[in-house]
């Protein structure tokens, strides 16, 4: 119903923002990240989620469309609803919990607020095939001239993550230093290893 609400910044709340338009001021429930980033006054667009149940309607906000779209995967799974998920979200970031999903780090999941152990194997469980590791890359391990990663740039990408998890590092720490390398279109797994071992040490 609402695909994004857009206007000025009118007040700010623990885990809330509300945003004026045309005289009316919608309350927004948004990850924490969202009311450290605004200030009231400003101008702000925020992605939404209109969530519906018998006794409340709730909108949900998001800063970029990357943030919502994982907000509703995280909400597919059947234990996860969309209080949960906005606690996962204000506890990791975006990158950091698709990190977790593909290396199956239930640990960090479950550091949210009202997410149990059991929920946070079961959002691993059902999303971790949602998710590659282009998602956690990137554009913090694009090529240095910004075009799209080629096959074989993806290639050398994997194979640097799966030297390091051969190493002994886990593969958490692996995809979390590789997407901090720059990669430049002609690097190879070596290269990439030797960047992201010094970032690692």
């Amino acid at each position: 119903m609402f695909a994004f609400v857009k206007g000025e910044v009118a007040d700010l709340m623990e885990g809330i923002v509300i945003v004026e338009n045309n005289g009316i001021g919608y309350e927004i429930l948004v990850p924490s990240d969202v009311v450290s980033e605004v200030t009231i006054g400003m101008d702000v667009k925020l992605h939404t989620y209109f969530h519906v149940k018998e006794d409340a309607m709730t909108l949900f906000g998001f800063l970029s469309r990357e943030d919502l779209n994982i907000f509703k995967k995280l909400i597919t799974v059947n234990s996860v609803g969309p209080k949960s998920a906005l606690s996962i979200m204000s506890t990791l970031t975006t990158s950091d919990l698709i990190t977790a999903i593909i290396s199956g780090d239930s640990k960090a999941i479950s550091k949210a607020p009202g997410v149990g152990s059991k929920s946070a194997q079961k959002i691993i469980l059902e999303l971790k095939d949602k998710f590659d590791t282009e998602d956690i890359l990137g554009t913090a391990a694009g090529f240095s001239d910004g075009s799209n990663q080629s096959s074989a740039g993806n290639s050398a990408i994997n194979d640097a993550i799966e030297t390091l998890v051969t190493l002994g590092y886990g593969k958490s720490q692996a995809l979390k230093a590789v997407s901090s390398v720059e990669i430049k279109d002609s690097y190879e797994a070596g290269d990439i290893v030797s960047l992201a071992l010094k970032i690692i040490n």
